[in-house]
């Protein structure tokens, strides 16, 4: 037999794990900023880019794809190789990857400070960079299917199925849910509206937690988990179920995101049965992954890197049990808006990524290095101050969580709402500051390790090139009497790619095509017009702030809402908006009746000064507002992509419609000239207001027939 003699390139790993602290922190610190921002507003600093609204999607945004992402490559490509005893197909091509992957990052963080989004929560960065991204990605899988097919293994170990999984799927939601129209090269539609956009746009934001966050660290951790224990993966059997199952039936739960909203009721009890159901494969992975240390506990014990692991396979149970309850309707009704889901949230991202990041550089960092860690005693500490980092960010946010929701749903008894809004608010601050404190402690727990880390590498020396040798591949096979049948599709990547990519299509397919194919899933409302395109800026400006990340604009058909707000909302008030607006979560009140109930100068007061007008209020100042000018060279432009999308403006209304939105400016402007605010009708100010005061309205001009939904 053959045996071949070859190198396998660290040097991309290191650059992977470079990136991962780096952005680790920068992440982390953008999450504390947004945390502190709640407690105190004063840290918004009164500038447009620091605001609330554009640091959440910096963080999220860091924390996902420079930090996780950067992580997944990194150990991706240690452990692809290593697999399939083969250095990477190319060393260009996974220069490439690495540089354009951190010029994507720098480009989001500049970007989303500028306020170029499109509103899409994980999904924000507009058109230019969604190109750049899908290019990159290209150049991963070109790279990662390369060194596939030149594999010395015969049979892919289950850590690579979830890798290929992964590169099919991210590429398909990422392709999907970014089909956009673009006004500008900074500026963009999505091609989607309204119900359908919810429906797309939670298909993949649910999927890029399924596979972004979840498949390709499951992959790693049937790598590192076996590799750091020295023990072989507990069963081949439950880790075919574990895979197959979890792509499957992943890719229906997202619609989970979306109960008691405009969406049809089909859609959201698939999202339920499906997330249900959904507890199966994911407590099989992590069976899987913890039994594997069978006979090893002693060593947990003494292991650092073996603590990081286990938390975060333990972090990842607990998230993937309490996601599939909190898609029951009952448990839903209590936590969605609230800050219970952001407690769900941070546990899979602190406690399953970060941990398992953590434990995956502890473990890299010496080995590439040749050396052993600078402080075994300091490694234990960051474990222990990130645990309690955890701890003390995820029980305030339950706790608050729970608080907000029996806050807004209570009744006194003469049968009046018992509290306003702005009275769960101020109950939230001492939660609001443990949570602060919470994410103070674990970024001190990052810094640590990347001071340990830093010592290490100094200590040691880079070994870039790592010699390795292994048996030439055989091109005949032949089939054994005990060969398991899942070995037939193991040794075919190209057939298993393939296969993955059916697997998880079924169910995209069958949830929202329906939407698109038949009207009555989409019931319209003959009073709902397009905006004008005064309303048009003033939306634009809406979501350039990041309001979405605070504001929801979805009425649930509860009694207290329709009490707190007016009438729940109907899937035909929302086909022209082009994204949609419906919300994740409720810092501040519903905004989907807000139109009429305020005067002018109350929203420009409100905008200078929220505490003028809110006494108690978070929100951040928005002063720049009152100074700046809508850009008017923008609305033809902007009227013409809406015709595209099919809003039903006249045949050449762009040529007129200047002069229509001067004329609504003009006139918001009177009013606040009543009130004693002078101001020129041509600020962003007069076009965000025309934007709040139409949100509403037309579902109260609607026959009743219409508003009950029974009109198609």
């Amino acid at each position: 037999m053959e045996i071949q003699k070859f190198q396998y390139d660290n040097k991309i790993v290191k650059q992977f794990a470079y990136a991962t602290m780096l952005w680790g922190i920068v992440g982390m610190l953008a999450g504390l900023v947004a945390a502190v921002q709640l407690v105190w507003p004063i840290f918004n600093f009164e500038l447009p880019y620091t605001t609330f609204g554009r640091v959440r999607p910096i963080h999220t945004n860091a924390v996902i794809f420079a930090f996780v992402g950067n992580g997944i490559f990194m150990g991706v490509y240690y452990s692809l190789q290593r697999l399939l005893k083969t250095r990477m197909f190319s060393d260009f091509l996974s220069k490439i990857h690495f540089w354009g992957w951190q010029l994507i990052i720098v480009l989001a963080a500049i970007t989303l400070a500028l306020g170029k989004t499109t509103g899409k929560e994980y999904a924000e960065l507009e058109w230019p960079i969604d190109i750049l991204i899908t290019l990159v990605w290209v150049v991963f899988a070109w790279n990662m299917f390369g060194t596939i097919i030149r594999r010395r293994e015969r049979h892919l170990y289950v850590a690579i199925w979830f890798y290929i999984a992964t590169v099919v799927t991210v590429a398909m939601l990422h392709i999907v849910n970014s089909i956009e129209i673009p006004v500008s090269f900074w500026k963009s539609y999505s091609w989607y509206a309204g119900v359908q956009d919810a429906l797309v746009q939670w298909w993949y934001g649910h999927n890029a937690v399924a596979f972004f966050l979840t498949t390709p660290y499951l992959g790693l951790m049937y790598y590192f988990i076996p590799k750091v224990a020295n023990r072989p993966v507990y069963s081949y059997r439950l880790s075919i179920i574990h895979f197959w199952a979890l792509i499957f039936i992943y890719i229906w739960a997202g619609p989970h995101h979306l109960l008691y909203t405009a969406v049809p009721d089909w859609a959201q009890s698939l999202g339920v049965v499906f997330s249900v159901m959904l507890i199966a494969p994911s407590w099989g992975g992590m069976i899987n992954g913890l039994l594997t240390l069978r006979g090893a506990w002693d060593k947990v014990r003494d292991d650092v890197v073996l603590k990081f692991l286990v938390v975060a396979v333990t972090a990842y149970g607990m998230a993937t049990f309490e996601g599939p309850m909190l898609s029951l309707k009952s448990i839903n009704a209590i936590s969605h808006f609230t800050d219970w889901t952001i407690a769900h949230v941070h546990v899979g991202a602190l406690g399953w990524n970060g941990f398992m990041t953590f434990g995956i550089l502890y473990w890299l960092i010496p080995r590439m290095f040749q050396t052993k860690l600078y402080s075994g005693k300091l490694a234990n500490m960051h474990f222990w101050i990130g645990t309690l980092g955890i701890v003390l960010y995820a029980v305030p946010m339950y706790w608050a969580g729970i608080m907000q929701s029996l806050m807004w749903k209570e009744f006194t008894p003469e049968g009046q709402l018992k509290w306003q809004f702005m009275d769960s608010v101020t109950k939230m601050m001492p939660f609001y500051a443990a949570r602060a404190l919470g994410g103070t402690l674990f970024l001190v727990g990052a810094l640590m390790m990347v001071y340990n880390l830093i010592k290490t590498i100094k200590a040691g020396t880079f070994l870039a090139n790592e010699n390795a040798e292994a048996p030439a591949l055989v091109s005949e096979y032949h089939k054994h009497s005990n060969d398991h049948w899942h070995r037939w599709i193991e040794r075919r990547p190209i057939q298993m790619m393939v296969v993955s990519l059916v697997v998880v299509l079924i169910g995209g397919i069958v949830e929202f095509v329906p939407t698109f194919l038949v009207k009555s899933n989409i019931p319209t409302i003959s009073s709902v017009k397009p905006y004008t395109p005064l309303e048009l800026q003033g939306r634009d400006i809406y979501i350039r702030e990041g309001c979405y990340t605070c504001h929801s604009q979805m009425i649930r058909p509860f009694r207290n809402e329709t009490a707190r707000y007016g009438e729940y909302s109907k899937a035909g008030e929302f086909v022209y908006d082009h994204p949609f607006q419906w919300g994740s979560k409720r810092t501040g009140p519903d905004l989907a009746r807000i139109g009429g109930k305020y005067p002018d100068s109350w929203h420009y007061n409100h905008m200078m000064d929220p505490t003028s007008m809110s006494p108690g209020s978070i929100m951040p100042t928005y002063p720049w507002l009152l100074d700046d000018k809508v850009d008017v060279s923008s609305t033809v432009g902007k009227i013409k992509a809406m015709q595209k999308l099919g809003v039903p403006y006249p045949k050449g209304y762009e040529t007129i419609a200047a002069a229509d939105m001067e004329k609504q400016a003009n006139g918001i402007a009177e009013n606040l000239k009543k009130d004693g605010i002078k101001t020129a009708s041509d600020k962003e100010i007069i076009a965000l207001i025309a934007y709040l005061q139409r949100m509403g309205k037309d579902i109260k001009a609607a026959p009743k027939a219409e508003v009950a939904g029974l009109s198609n």
